[in-house]
């Protein structure tokens, strides 16, 4: 098979640009079908289209930290994805910079003899409506539903409930479910529990709760509401990003997201990652 690969580089990253060229060039002279995102494609001349057309290629490369791998992820479904770390941390991007044009050719020969690719499946999260027809785009990190804003007077009385029995309700700010990949993002600066990225669990996390309970493990096929009162505006967000503005009382439904993503290549050293967080 002809390999059809897309590379998405970090925006106004010129090295990021840089290794793009480098990959497309390579891949090209390898026979495989190469587009990259439109910013790169006016920075570096290269065929372009936008990421969220790459949905149909046997492979993705991103390049940049693990904000630009999530904002992949989010674009193109369960297309292969593999990150080339050029952030801090890199709980997502395994590969090196000067790693990257082996495994990628690596993987391009894999995929002309097999079709496919090895990888691991990160569990995504689905936030929908209870009462209203509405669905967030699924997140790879956490679900988070929270008042108007953030500190004193901006919060808003949330009840958890878990398989339809009350865990807690409080006044927070809000209250976040994350993946075991969002373990070590929002959830961890809100002083939930690191969880190793192959465990199969979800976690609940409250924020600045005025009657605080731990952060709460569960199992993935849990049920999981957060009722949201005591405010006239709300939000449930995916991932930073998407958002879901409510009118309370509402409630959202958690649950995971019917495809995962798949992390392609060699995976990145959890407990190096742990090392560089501040």
């Amino acid at each position: 098979m002809e390999a059809a690969v897309g590379i998405v580089a970090q925006r106004d990253n010129e090295r990021a640009q840089e290794l793009a060229a480098t990959l497309v060039d390579a891949l090209e002279r390898e026979g495989a079908g190469v587009i990259v995102d439109e910013a790169t494609g006016g920075a570096i001349e290269a065929t372009a289209a936008p990421v969220s057309a790459m949905e149909s290629r046997n492979l993705v490369v991103s390049i940049g930290g693990d904000g630009t791998l999530l904002f992949v992820a989010r674009e193109i479904g369960a297309t292969p994805i593999l990150g080339v770390n050029l952030g801090e941390v890199g709980f997502l991007n395994a590969v090196a910079p000067d790693d990257a044009l082996a495994v990628v050719t690596d993987l391009v020969s894999q995929l002309d003899e097999t079709g496919d690719v090895d990888g691991r499946e990160l569990t995504r999260l689905q936030a929908t409506g209870v009462d209203e027809d509405w669905t967030l785009e699924p997140a790879l990190n956490e679900v988070l539903v929270h008042g108007p804003r953030r500190g004193p007077g901006g919060g808003a009385t949330v009840e958890v409930c878990v398989d339809g029995q009350e865990y807690t309700e409080s006044h927070v700010d809000g209250v976040l479910v994350c993946t075991p990949t969002g373990s070590t993002a929002y959830n961890l600066s809100e002083g939930g529990p690191l969880v190793y990225p192959t465990a199969d669990a979800l976690v609940v996390t409250q924020m600045a709760a005025t009657e605080s309970m731990p952060s709460l493990v569960v199992e993935p096929d849990t049920e999981l509401t957060l009722s949201i009162s005591g405010t006239e505006t709300a939000y449930a967000i995916s991932d930073g990003r998407n958002r879901r503005r409510l009118e309370p009382p509402a409630t959202v439904s958690v649950t995971l997201a019917d495809d995962s993503v798949t992390l392609a290549g060699p995976q990145a050293n959890f407990f190096d990652g742990l090392d560089k967080l501040e």
